[in-house]
């Protein structure tokens, strides 16, 4: 890679500086423009700096001091804590018509369908209140070996993610509101982004058992969007429905003997009660050998080593979908459903390990949800850029994402020159 590769490329392909600049902004006296405050914080994500007192040190003489130039924690807190989040979300929109217009979010296997799953996460949970925002409840946990009913506070986040293209798109996020729970929270995140990316910018929503309520339902298909969602105990009546008409041999069976066995029951009219409506169901059985390694447990006479040995899982899972497959087989439905699980497995995990998600740098009200929204933001476009310049370039293996990263830092230093 080349010194200000990553920057170029976002140039060229999103216009990224022109887009910084007419970021609005919310201060009245500044002794540093906006643009300045979001490139240190933006690149500050794409390097995967932790936190803003490390992020103050690399922009004064560490890798972004030419970049950035001096930037104390301070105003970086100061600025943060009074801009808009909504031009940010917006922002995150306009990159995402771009790479759909690009061509970039097209997959084979969900047949033309542009696929989003939606989920949540908990950050910054804390015994001590940080912010007016805070959500708090009531939890029992351990205090010098006596059990303790404490207020904890927490945040937590729900987050749409493109999870049918090559690698999952985050495509906007919402912190969740005292009164909300977790599919409160989603639907106006839906709707802002059905407003913004515009009707069928989506095709199908994958997520787990606990949107599979009825008025939710309802809602998500005003939008025009085709589901996939979880079938869990929640739904009792729908569950012991979809067991009865599965009860019977199974309409598909794959087996990799000895490694895996597959099994798939369809049931394309199963009535729901709760919603007095009739959809789609189906179940698979699958059994998986792997391998489990056993330490010897602690006091156990016997020497302390680490064995190795076989085990065989067997999972059940049943999914509902009002998706009108016609000619297409019933195993499309598994592969929407299973395919949430990258929002989880990817960005979530890359997020909290590598983009430092959990670890509020500067825990104020509207500061919180800003540099949230700017960590998505570089993880999505430092995402991009390792995909379609690192990746698809490399003639031998690339390097891991979190390689990339350190090499994107190290890029920004200046070489000196040799004055022997």
């Amino acid at each position: 890679m080349r010194r200000r590769q990553f920057e170029a490329y976002l140039d060229k392909v999103f216009d990224w500086s022109a887009r910084v600049a007419a970021l609005p902004e919310g201060r009245q006296s500044l002794q540093h423009a906006w643009p300045k405050v979001f490139d240190s914080l933006f690149l500050g994500g794409a390097i995967q700096i932790p936190n803003l007192h490390r992020l103050e040190a690399e922009c004064q003489g560490g890798v972004l001091r030419q970049r950035i130039g001096k930037l104390s924690e301070d105003a970086m807190g100061y600025a943060l804590q009074r801009q808009e989040p909504t031009s940010l979300f917006s922002l995150g929109c306009e990159v995402a018509r771009r790479l759909k217009r690009n061509g970039v979010l097209r997959s084979d296997w969900a047949r033309g369908r542009l696929v989003a799953a939606v989920d949540g996460i908990e950050i910054c949970s804390s015994y001590v209140r940080c912010c007016k925002a805070c959500l708090e409840r009531e939890v029992e946990h351990q205090v010098d070996g006596i059990l303790r009913k404490d207020t904890q506070y927490y945040h937590r986040i729900v987050a749409v993610v493109l999870v049918s293209s090559d690698f999952p798109v985050p495509l906007g996020l919402r912190f969740q509101r005292q009164g909300e729970d977790e599919v409160a929270c989603a639907l106006p995140l839906l709707q802002e982004l059905d407003r913004q990316l515009g009707r069928r910018f989506l095709d199908v929503l994958v997520g787990d058992a606990f949107y599979l309520r009825s008025e939710f339902v309802q809602k998500v298909e005003k939008l025009q969007l085709d589901w996939v969602f979880t079938l869990k105990e929640n739904q009792p009546e729908l569950l012991a429905e979809a067991e009865r008409l599965t009860a019977g041999p199974p309409q598909t069976t794959r087996s990799s003997f000895p490694q895996e066995e597959f099994r798939l029951w369809h049931a394309p009219e199963t009535y729901w009660p709760a919603a007095d409506r009739s959809l789609q169901v189906v179940k698979t059985f699958r059994t998986q050998k792997k391998q489990r390694v056993a330490l010897t447990p602690p006091g156990s006479p016997q020497k302390q080593k680490r064995t190795t040995e076989e085990v065989r899982e067997e999972s059940t899972n049943y999914y509902a979908s009002n998706l009108e497959l016609g000619s297409i087989p019933p195993t499309f439905i598994h592969q929407l459903a299973r395919s949430r699980w990258r929002i989880d497995t990817e960005v979530f995990q890359t997020l909290t390990t590598q983009a430092h998600l959990k670890r509020p740098s500067v825990h104020r009200t509207t500061a919180l949800v800003v540099l949230t929204l700017i960590r998505v933001l570089a993880y999505t476009l430092s995402m991009v850029f390792y995909h379609r310049q690192v990746v698809s370039h490399s003639r031998q293996t690339p390097p891991p994402f979190s390689e990339m990263a350190r090499l994107l830092g190290y890029l920004f230093l200046i070489p000196r020159l040799d004055s022997s």
